[in-house]
């Protein structure tokens, strides 16, 4: 059974105003803006019927002119929402004879006052919300006749939308890397480098930015295969006192920036009357020419030694330097000896970038000019203590050509790293390589036999790199490379 309510109009109209009607009032718009189509209820649509219900049969009808027109309505609302018949039909009147009709449900809606109201949110797009709001009828049909205008003024003052969405960052980096939680992103942080002997003065940006030129030239000449990436600069914040803090540039002012442009140290004030001094230091971001590939070396229980040395270049790059040619040692079964031989027919260094994981290349260049980088010593000693526990030893080395990942035969031994996070080299990169191989490099000492080795770790226990000093100071090893 249908019931209908008809309300009758006391106070809503005044005999002395122009009788007002019950319209609609678009307050959030679909996500496919369709409020703006003929289908959808629009700002300024008059309100003819609305139906609380699911069930045609059971439906409470409430037909215009609406008492007491918003807030009459709104007491419709709560007392719907608090029965839980939120299922409601709103017919409306568009023009003279255009109707349209929208499925909504009641929810409320606290506004800015505090004070709740009640709102329909479209079933098909709960996007798309409208209220009500009581207008004359003129006032309806000027809103109905400005909707172009209105279409226009909306998509002006439309504004994309953001926000946080959650991400499963763990999942990701353990199986969309290479190497779990590593990056393949390789970098080297050189600081301003101090131009006298107390560390008060620095040399300019200009100078940090040479010797990152120089250490990328020099390490490809060396035979290091790696690329230029990026270079930037980033600002390290320390307190400065002193003779170091009158020598700084003041960042006081506007009118000191201009001389900021090749600083590498400048200073400022903060509230408390503290110095600070910001350091520009350099980042140079770099990457090897044909990406990364890992080899395992398996052990055996008879394996007295590894069969391969490690030396470090200038620039602070581990790389085998040296293999013995024989069958049984585990440089030979893991195919470490003839990936050492491909990269000293093209006159390229086999550069290590990880051991077990662990990056071992250089990461930075302090004030003082020293590379900070991997102790060959302390290396060797973690290789043989895998050879002692015949633990399997997981080594990253640097390709020279992206070929040699699909040319291993489909061996297990050699795995790839992503050669896809690398982009298409371009021609002056691949020209710069062309260049590269008219370097010629020294073949490494080849070891004679097992007197020899054993005379050279002999003599590397006598003198050891002091890489993990935070002086970050070198002694020069007196050894080409270290066996293990």
């Amino acid at each position: 059974m249908i019931m209908e309510r008809r309300t009758s109009q006391t106070s809503y109209d005044s005999p002395t105003r122009e009788p007002k009607v019950l319209s609609i009032e678009c307050l959030r718009g679909s996500s496919k803006a369709d409020e703006w189509t003929g289908d959808m209820l629009q700002t300024g649509d008059i309100v003819e019927e609305l139906r609380i219900g699911i069930k045609a049969k059971s439906q409470i009808r409430f037909n215009s002119p609406f008492k007491g027109g918003k807030s009459g309505v709104q007491k419709i609302l709560q007392e719907a929402f608090k029965k839980k018949e939120t299922s409601i039909t709103v017919r409306v009147r568009r023009g003279s004879n255009e109707l349209a009709e929208l499925q909504a449900c009641i929810v409320p809606n606290d506004s800015s006052s505090g004070k709740k109201h009640f709102v329909l949110r479209s079933i098909d797009d709960p996007n798309y919300v409208v209220g009500f709001l009581d207008r004359t009828e003129l006032e309806c049909f000027e809103l109905q006749a400005s909707r172009s205008s209105r279409m226009v003024n909306e998509l002006t003052r439309t504004k994309l939308q953001d926000g946080y969405v959650s991400y499963p960052w763990e999942k990701r980096m353990q199986e969309m890397l290479s190497v779990p939680n590593s990056s393949n992103f390789l970098s080297i942080l050189l600081l301003p480098k101090a131009s006298d002997r107390v560390a008060s003065r620095y040399n300019d940006l200009e100078d940090t930015l040479a010797r990152a030129n120089a250490w990328i030239n020099a390490g490809q000449a060396s035979g290091v295969p790696i690329v230029f990436m990026n270079i930037q600069t980033e600002s390290l914040l320390t307190k400065i006192s002193g003779e170091t803090a009158s020598s700084t540039v003041n960042a006081g002012s506007l009118s000191d920036l201009s001389n900021l442009a090749n600083a590498s140290l400048y200073g400022f004030e903060d509230y408390h009357g503290v110095d600070i001094g910001v350091v520009r230091a350099v980042r140079l971001w770099y990457a090897p020419v044909g990406g990364e590939l890992s080899i395992e070396i398996k052990l055996k229980d008879e394996d007295s030694k590894l069969g391969f040395a490690i030396s470090r270049t200038e620039e602070g790059f581990i790389f085998i330097s040296s293999v013995i040619n024989q069958g049984n040692v585990p440089a030979t079964r893991s195919g470490l000896s003839s990936l050492y031989k491909l990269a000293t027919d093209t006159c390229r260094l086999l550069v290590v970038s990880r051991v077990s994981n662990q990056k071992v290349l250089p990461w930075m260049v302090s004030s003082t000019g020293a590379i900070r980088c991997y102790d060959t010593v302390s290396l060797s000693q973690k290789l043989s203590l895998h050879r002692h526990t015949r633990v399997p030893i997981l080594l990253h080395v640097f390709l020279w050509d992206r070929t040699l990942v699909n040319s291993s035969g489909g061996s297990n031994r050699f795995k790839g790293l992503s050669p896809s996070v690398l982009p298409p080299l371009s021609s002056e990169v691949q020209q710069a390589r062309y260049l590269k191989e008219t370097h010629a490099l020294p073949l490494p000492p080849e070891a004679s036999d097992s007197t020899d080795i054993t005379g050279e770790l002999s003599q590397s226990r006598l003198e050891r790199d002091t890489a993990g000093e935070s002086s970050f100071r070198f002694h020069d090893f007196s050894l080409s490379s270290n066996w293990v």
